[in-house]
């Protein structure tokens, strides 16, 4: 069991990215909370949304996962994907069995919270909202993408995004753990996909901006075509603000060690490259960048190196308790 008195620590976000960091951070005695999007209209979460009228579950699944501390066998079946040609097709085993749990307690967040129990999860995993909600995006040439799944396919460049209904009741636990957090972590992942539709629940938005935590924005060490395509790291926080109303982070965590050709001409094939992280333009958003050697690669997919990021987490954590001494 996590150590309270290391801090409790709340992760906002969804997608890869997310359940990738959370897989690090579980292994420190940090007290964890994931607040995950519901926005997910596409693959299996899509149907499941569509078909059962319940929040999207492949993000909670992904970070249920994650966080499971379960035989690897288990997590396994969880994360099963169907591959036969018929209904089940395309179905997450833990998509259909948090949609079970949904019916079974007769509420999406009960669900999941049952679900945590069942996979012995280190840390707590909460929706933002206990509802899906609709993600749109308002282009640059004025037009509207509606949905999720929609948006990084639309072929043009994203002014904002914004969520229907405008005023989603943001569920209560996540608020809490929000309000009561010793540090708030702000990504890794897609930047209007998976991170802004959290922080667009406004009670999740306001309590993120009241809280007086330091907040740590971990940047995404790649570029996404549809998206963020040229995006520096100045530009995926300035992007954040300019939804959010104000500045409110504290730290940026950026990647200083240099990518390999051979994995950026596979990236080159995705309309995606390495985020430039100009430095001088975040410190003059008042931001400390924490910059280090934070990536690892395996067949030819660059990702955090969960571990060093959990440590420099951890050490920012201590950092913080030393000043309230």
């Amino acid at each position: 069991m996590p150590n309270i008195h290391e801090g409790k620590v709340v992760v906002i976000g969804g997608g890869t990215g997310l359940s990738v960091l959370l897989r690090g951070l579980k292994n420190h005695p940090l007290d964890l909370t994931a607040v995950v999007t519901v926005a997910d209209d596409g693959g299996s979460s899509g149907r499941i949304r569509e078909d059962l009228k319940i929040p999207p579950p492949g993000d909670i699944r992904n970070v249920l996962a994650a966080l499971s501390d379960v035989e690897p066998l288990v997590e396994e079946m969880f994360q099963y994907r169907f591959a036969s040609q018929n209904e089940l097709s395309g179905h997450a085993l833990g998509n259909l069995i948090i949609a079970a749990m949904t019916s079974i307690t007769g509420d999406f967040a009960h669900g999941v919270q049952e679900m945590s129990k069942v996979l012995n999860v280190r840390g707590k995993v909460l929706p933002s909202a206990n509802q899906s909600i609709l993600l749109s995006a308002e282009m640059e040439d004025g037009s509207v993408i509606k949905g999720e799944s929609k948006i990084p396919f639309s072929g043009k460049k994203i002014s904002r995004v914004f969520l229907t209904p405008e005023h989603v009741k943001a569920l209560p636990h996540a608020v809490e753990a929000i309000q009561e957090a010793d540090m708030i972590i702000i990504g890794p992942g897609s930047l209007y996909t998976s991170i802004l539709p959290n922080l667009l629940v406004k009670d999740i938005g306001k309590a993120v901006l009241a809280s007086k935590a330091p907040k740590v924005y971990i940047c995404n060490l790649m570029t996404q075509a549809g998206e963020t395509l040229h995006y520096t790291a100045a530009d995926h926080i300035n992007a954040l603000y300019s939804h959010m109303g104000e500045n409110f982070l504290d730290y940026v965590l950026v990647n200083n060690e240099e990518i390999p050709d051979e994995v950026k001409s596979l990236y080159d094939k995705e309309m995606a490259e390495p985020v430039r992280f100009d430095v001088d333009r975040l410190q003059r958003l008042g931001l400390q960048v924490v910059y280090d050697k934070i990536i690892t690669h395996h067949n030819g997919l660059i990702r955090h190196d969960t571990d060093r990021v959990a440590t420099i987490i951890t050490k920012l954590m201590s950092k913080k308790r030393d000043q309230l001494v």
